[in-house]
């Protein structure tokens, strides 16, 4: 059975998966998801959970790209996202990129945008955030104050490769790569292109032009339905040996879990799996019946659930 990543085209994190499904060499089934709640076909399979995107294999469902890298890592070991001469280098870019880098490139993109973002983009994610709905106003107003931030941080990534190397940390792609070519990929915009940003450094736009050619892999895409009917017909596989921290929960005991950052929604179940990188919950839903939730344990949190 061909993994499931439910996505949407203009997800920057979307457009991670995808590039590391293809350096992987995966075929892989494409389930279009609305980019705005609500979400029919996926909040059944991730207990509420509706980031983008989603991995799925069965009942297994990933949440988080840092995690879905790490799950295609242990299924195809080579090529590998993590050589171990630059693991610690390449996670600690990979964090910046996505955490520091990611949101100033949002905010201007979105609002050089702003006119030209789906119905009710900017009035979800106000809700996400737990702030009033912007005007259009003020989400141009925030690309005017962010482009002085995403400047310097672009220049960061050019001096990378001003020694001629062909990818951030050598001669090879690896996750740092990955994480920072999405947040530049989030130039193409939607109507406007905001990619002349990239002008001042070619070695960086021959950098995100070797970056796309990894490709996509084999996708073919699905009916919004097809991730349910698969997960009504499977069972979750048989989750790893666990290796609890000081503190965590034990297999069988319930937990909730929800992203950190800005979330309000938490999922819940009863531990399937936990380790220093990994938490899973076994959750019942009735469209779906029980289905493994995996969310990576940096950027999250937990609660013990009485």
């Amino acid at each position: 059975m061909a993994l499931i990543l439910h996505h949407y085209d203009f997800s920057n994190f979307a457009e991670k998966a995808r590039l590391m499904l293809g350096f992987k060499g995966l075929a892989w089934r494409g389930i279009e998801q609305p980019p705005i709640a609500p979400k029919p076909s996926l909040t059944p399979l991730t207990g509420g959970y509706r980031r983008i995107p989603v991995l799925q294999d069965g009942a297994d469902l990933w949440c988080d790209t840092r995690l879905i890298a790490r799950e295609l890592e242990r299924r195809v070991p080579l090529p590998t996202l993590f050589p171990a001469e630059m693991s610690g280098a390449a996670e600690a870019i990979a964090w910046w990129a996505e955490h520091q880098f990611m949101r100033p490139m949002a905010l201007y993109v979105s609002g050089i945008n702003a006119d030209h973002m789906p119905v009710g983009l900017h009035e979800d994610r106000a809700r996400i955030h737990g702030v009033p709905e912007p005007s259009i106003e003020a989400v141009r107003a925030a690309a005017i104050r962010n482009l002085p931030l995403v400047r310097p941080q672009l220049k960061w990534l050019a001096d990378m490769l001003n020694d001629g190397r062909g990818y951030l940390l050598g001669e090879q792609p690896c996750i740092a790569d990955f994480a920072c070519y999405h947040v530049v990929w989030f130039l193409r915009g939607r109507r406007i292109d905001c990619r002349a940003e990239l002008d001042p450094y070619p070695k960086l736009v021959a950098w995100r032009d070797r970056m796309a050619a990894i490709g996509h892999g084999q996708r073919i895409d699905a009916a919004p339905d097809e991730g349910l009917a698969v997960a009504r017909s499977s069972t979750p596989a048989p989750p790893r040996t666990s290796d609890p921290q000081d503190g965590d929960p034990k297999p069988g005991e319930r937990a909730r879990v929800r992203a950190s950052d800005n979330a309000k929604d938490w999922v819940e179940g009863e531990v399937l799996f936990i380790d220093a990188d990994e938490i899973s919950l076994l959750h019942s839903d009735p469209e779906v019946g029980e289905v493994a939730i995996h969310f990576p344990r940096l950027g999250y949190d937990w609660r013990r659930m009485k």
